[in-house]
């Protein structure tokens, strides 16, 4: 794509311009704009490059002493200039990411109703449901929309029930494909699903913003639901529909209905699944093995353990062209009742996990808690090659279950995945120590590096989703897909392993730097449509070989365009 500055045709003026965050460019307006729009006597003499602006910014950024107060900071900047915001923060990718997402958004979001400044997205309300299509099109009407990200706000990073705060999860994670993935933020769209909350606090007081009622569930959250996702259908038939931070009663479900008939992804579930599935394929890149030769352990089987393994298991089917049923003996998931099998079943195990229970009849003679099989039993007896935590019990990956593990492995491939780092299933540090330096290490936040016994670093890779789901979305959406396929997934997982830097030195990391999430998402983009488009599920006519140079000319770059008024124009 060019460098050029693009050139606008607009037909706003004066404050209607300032207050745009798509096209104001504060004191960036040159001269002749400033006459053009009616600017001159509103903005003071000076004109500013887009790296003043952005130096004075960062040093305003700075005064703020607290994340929370930075993430307010930074969200008031996005209201009011998309340029200058998005420059802003990829220019500090590391040091702003947490701000304006995980952890800090978890803050915000708790506290949504009593930060609540302005709107944020699209609100859709249950007692509204008889006025959606109005509501829904009074914001979308002649808008070019190729991304929707909705979330009921009911598991939302790791702090639960969150109401209407849920819509700060679906513009943060808005915002991450556009800086990330390069989607344009004026074709997106963040939607909270509104309809009601158990979350006590909220219930209670008198300043929350949503709906004050308990959660709808059943038939009428089904109806409610489907209503909006038939109008996402209806009226953008080719964009992406995010689904984020659903509960895990409704997750698995939702995605499993929907993901045949139009574009959904579910980042909880195929994103978390996609990025562990990438850096097992980098592992076992090293280790000189197949995915099928694996025996894994997860231990969690929330959504996100879930994801894992199902992401894993259709992989290993596709490309070791193993059944279904032959791929999931592969797979032992645990959770608070111990390790999944058939005497569990009608009490304890829901109905998305049975594909992965195991027979009683292997356990017999094993010990027991009550009749329960717990991790160090399972690790003791099948030997893993893989250990993945998804848990958000820390500490749970002992001294005596690494070092079992290591006892029947050469070179363990250990994934303590459980966010945010205090609740980690091991520091990797002490898993690295408990193995002698022959782990295959990485976290689901950052950690410092781990010594080598022979001195060196090790890094320790940050298993992201940030990684790849910008990627997958993008690509996606790049080739109009009426599906975002499981090969489409593992293509964008494959892509994402080929750039490991212990593919080069295994004694390096398993993914790649988090400061390269744009370039390493943009590969992965291409692999994506170019997936969709062999496969014949794309919206376009494309061949392979043009994918790059369309991705290419698609990314979206925050530079201030040339502006000429015409009331014609674009608002």
């Amino acid at each position: 794509m060019s460098d050029s500055a693009p050139v606008f045709r607009i037909a706003l003026r004066g404050d209607a311009i300032l207050t745009s965050p798509r096209f104001n460019k504060g004191t960036a307006f040159t001269i002749a704009e400033r006459k053009a729009f009616g600017l001159t006597g509103r903005l003071p003499s000076r004109v500013n490059t887009l790296e003043e602006q952005c130096k004075r910014a960062y040093d305003q950024l700075k005064m703020r002493d607290t994340p929370i107060r930075k993430n307010s900071f930074l969200q008031s900047m996005r209201d009011q200039n998309w340029v200058l915001y998005y420059t802003l923060v990829s220019g500090h990718l590391r040091e702003l990411v947490p701000i304006i997402y995980t952890p800090t958004e978890a803050e915000a979001i708790s506290n949504y109703s009593h930060l609540f400044r302005r709107s944020e997205g699209m609100y859709l309300t249950f007692i509204d449901e008889a006025t959606m299509e109005e509501d829904f099109l009074e914001q979308t009407r002649e808008r070019k929309i190729d991304l929707i990200v909705c979330s009921d706000a009911e598991a939302i990073l790791g702090i639960g029930d969150q109401g209407v705060g849920g819509i700060g999860i679906s513009t943060a994670k808005s915002a991450i494909y556009t800086l990330i993935g390069g989607i344009d933020p004026s074709k997106s769209l963040s939607v909270t699903l509104d309809v009601g909350t158990d979350n006590e606090t909220l219930l209670n007081d008198e300043l929350y913003v949503g709906w004050p009622h308990r959660r709808i569930r059943g038939e009428a959250y089904d109806i409610f639901i489907d209503k909006f996702v038939q109008l996402v259908r209806k009226y953008f038939p080719n964009s992406l529909l995010h689904f984020e931070d659903f509960g895990v009663t409704n997750a698995q479900r939702l995605l499993q209905r929907y993901r045949h008939t139009h574009s959904v992804f579910n980042d909880d579930i195929q994103g978390t699944g996609a990025v562990t599935l990438a850096c097992i394929m980098a592992a076992i890149g090293v280790t000189k093995s197949k995915l099928s030769e694996q025996r894994y352990i997860i231990f969690g089987a929330g959504s996100a353990g879930l994801g894992i393994a199902t992401q894993l298991r259709d992989a290993i089917a596709s490309t070791e062209n193993m059944s279904m049923e032959e791929a999931n003996k592969r797979f032992y998931l645990i959770d608070k009742y111990g390790l999944i099998k058939t005497s569990l079943e009608e009490s304890h195990v829901r109905e998305d996990l049975k594909p992965f229970m195991r027979p009683d009849e292997e356990w017999e003679g094993v010990p027991t808690d009550e009749g329960c099989v717990r991790l160090l039993e399972v690790v003791k007896k099948i030997k893993p090659t893989v250990l993945i935590g998804c848990s958000t019990r820390s500490g749970a990956f002992t001294e005596e279950v690494v070092k079992a593990m290591a006892e029947g492995c050469e070179r363990p491939i250990i994934l303590p995945l459980s966010n945010p780092s205090a609740l980690v299933e091991v520091d990797p540090r002490n898993a690295n120590e408990w193995t002698q330096g022959r782990a295959l290490l990485a976290t689901g936040s950052p950690f410092p590096p781990a010594k080598m016994p022979h001195g060196k670093d090790y890094i320790i890779a940050e298993c992201n989703n940030a990684l790849i789901y910008p990627g997958l979305g993008f690509g996606a959406m790049l080739s109009k897909s009426r599906r975002m396929t499981d090969t489409m997934i593992i293509a964008g997982a494959r892509r994402l392993a080929s750039l490991s830097p212990a593919l080069i030195d295994p004694d390096d990391a398993l993914l790649p730097d988090f400061g390269d999430a744009p370039e390493v998402n943009f590969e992965v983009a291409v692999a994506v449509a170019e997936q969709a488009i062999e496969e014949g599920t794309a919206g376009v006519d494309w061949d392979k070989s043009e994918v790059r140079d369309k991705a290419r000319a698609k990314v979206w770059k925050p530079v201030y365009g040339e502006y000429a008024y015409d009331e014609n124009g674009e608002r």
